[in-house]
C-alpha cells in the first residue's frame, strides 16, 4: 500500500460511510462501502467524508491553519498537551478519536504516550486535515462535520478528545465504548487576560465550564477536572499569530490588530489558562 493509504490503514475498520452507514474499506486510492459509495484519499493522506450536501461553513482557512501550526510548534501550549496526553494515557486506550483535531498537535503526544493506540484526527477543515494526516505514524485524518452523524461505528472509540472544538454529546456518546472517556479542554476566564480588552478579542464566558457540563448532561458524568495554568512572554508578532489562529481572527482585522498592539509592551506577559475535564460515558 502507498503512503496515501498507509495513514488510514490502521483506523479504517472504525469508519462507516457517511451516506449509508455501512462499513468502509480501503480500495485502491480510496475508501469504499458495499453500496459503492467511494471517497478519495488525497495525496496528503486524508479522506474527505463530508456528504455531498455538506458545507464547510466556519472551517479553518489556510491562513488560520498556518498560524496555528506556527504558534503551537513554538511550544506555547506544550504544558496543556503534556497534561492531556497524561490523562488520556491513564485510560490505556487502543483507539483515540480527536474530534475537532486541527493540525493534530494534541493527538501526537497522546499517541506518543500510548504506544499501543491508534488515533483518528477529525476536522471540518481540509487544510487542517492535510497536516493532521502527517502528525503521527499511527494516526489517520478525516474531514467531517462534528454537528452531523460522525462517520464512525457505534462503540468503537476508547477515548474521545475535544480541544477548543464543538461538542456533539449524542454522537460522542454513540461512538464511545460503554466504559469510554471524553476529555475536553476549554479556556478559563483567565486565558489571555491582558490581551482581551486592549485588542478587542472575544472574551471567555465566566460560566463556560458550567455550560459545558450542562451540554454533556444525560450522556456523560464528570470524572475529573483541573486547571492548567502557565505564563509566557509573547512578542507582538507572536500575539498576531495567536489571534490569527482562533475565532478572534474573524472579528479583528490584521491592520487594526497591529495598531492596537503598539499600545502594549513588546514582549507582553500573557497568562495561558485552560480547564481540562474528564467525563465517563453514561449507560
Amino acid at each position: 500500500m502507498d503512503d496515501d493509504g498507509r495513514v488510514l490503514a490502521d483506523v479504517v475498520h472504525h469508519l462507516v460511510c457517511p451516506v449509508c452507514g455501512a462499513d468502509l474499506a480501503l480500495v485502491d486510492r480510496g475508501l469504499r462501502c458495499p453500496s459503492g459509495h467511494t471517497f478519495d484519499i488525497a495525496r496528503q493522506g486524508y479522506a474527505n467524508l463530508l456528504p455531498g450536501n455538506a458545507r464547510p461553513g466556519t472551517a479553518d482557512t489556510p491562513e488560520m491553519v498556518r498560524a496555528r501550526e506556527a504558534f503551537l510548534t513554538a511550544g506555547h501550549f506544550a504544558a496543556l498537551a503534556d497534561n492531556l496526553a497524561r490523562d488520556v494515557g491513564c485510560a490505556e486506550p487502543s483507539f483515540v478519536l480527536d474530534a475537532g483535531a486541527g493540525t493534530g498537535y494534541y493527538l501526537k503526544p497522546i499517541l506518543d504516550r500510548s504506544p499501543e493506540a491508534v488515533g483518528l484526527a477529525l476536522d471540518i477543515s481540509k487544510h487542517a486535515a492535510r497536516r493532521a494526516a502527517r502528525a503521527h505514524p499511527r494516526a489517520g485524518a478525516v474531514v467531517a462535520d462534528l454537528w452531523r452523524p460522525l462517520p464512525l461505528r457505534d462503540g468503537t472509540a476508547d477515548v474521545v478528545v475535544n480541544v477548543f472544538a464543538p461538542r456533539n454529546a449524542a454522537e460522542f456518546h454513540r461512538v464511545l465504548r460503554d466504559d469510554g472517556f471524553l476529555f475536553t479542554v476549554t479556556p478559563s476566564p483567565r486565558h489571555l487576560g491582558p490581551l482581551v480588552e486592549p485588542l478587542g478579542l472575544l472574551s471567555v464566558d465566566e460560566r463556560k465550564t458550567e455550560r459545558t457540563d450542562a451540554a454533556l448532561a444525560g450522556y456523560f458524568k464528570l470524572d475529573s477536572r483541573r486547571q492548567v495554568d502557565t505564563e509566557t512572554d509573547l512578542t507582538h508578532d507572536e500575539v498576531a499569530t495567536l489571534v490569527a489562529m482562533g475565532p478572534s481572527a474573524h472579528h479583528v482585522p490584521p491592520g487594526l490588530l497591529r495598531e492596537r498592539l503598539t499600545r502594549l509592551p513588546d514582549p507582553v506577559r500573557v497568562p495561558l489558562s485552560f480547564v481540562l475535564s474528564g467525563y465517563r460515558r453514561l449507560e
